[in-house]
């Protein structure tokens, strides 16, 4: 995956003093699984969230049930809800919010297979991003969605 990036922000968040949450629907808790696989994930992690349901985004981040229908769960809105109020719940100085449709079911013309959204809080900065990784399959788009966060993560971290 992105043994390298992730190692690259866990060095980053240490020497910051940062720690941080993750807030997961399609990856399913690989994003935090790659933290995890550092040696001293433990300084920089306490606590993160798989929120695969609409309800869990709603009951454990605050994410506002109207703001998911208005724009599907599947939006940078959520997304920058996501990473917010998973950063507030955990008390982290770094929240990351993803969402998305890994398939090889559930995408419209809209919202296809493989689009992925992204939030970044950073000190309660966040920033959105959306990614169409395509119809590459359901394990792909969530390794391609983790490689993007940690890639992300690193260069956000080192621009501050």
């Amino acid at each position: 995956m992105t043994k390298n990036n992730c190692k690259q922000v866990v060095d980053l968040l240490i020497t910051k003093n940062y720690h941080i949450s993750f807030a997961e629907s399609c990856t399913g808790g690989l994003a935090c699984g790659e933290l995890v696989s550092v040696a001293d994930a433990s300084k920089v992690l306490d606590v993160s969230f798989v929120t695969y349901a609409n309800e869990a985004k709603v009951d454990y981040l605050s994410v506002d049930k109207a703001l998911i229908e208005k724009h599907g769960v599947v939006s940078e809105q959520v997304a920058y809800e996501m990473a917010k109020g998973v950063s507030k719940r955990a008390g982290s100085e770094v929240g990351v919010g993803i969402t998305g449709v890994a398939g090889p079911t559930g995408g419209t013309k809209n919202k296809p297979v493989g689009m992925v959204c992204f939030g970044f809080s950073i000190n309660g900065n966040v920033k959105t991003y959306t990614k169409q990784f395509g119809d590459i399959g359901r394990n792909e788009v969530r390794s391609e969605s983790v490689r993007f966060v940690y890639d992300k993560l690193y260069e956000l971290l080192t621009a501050e």
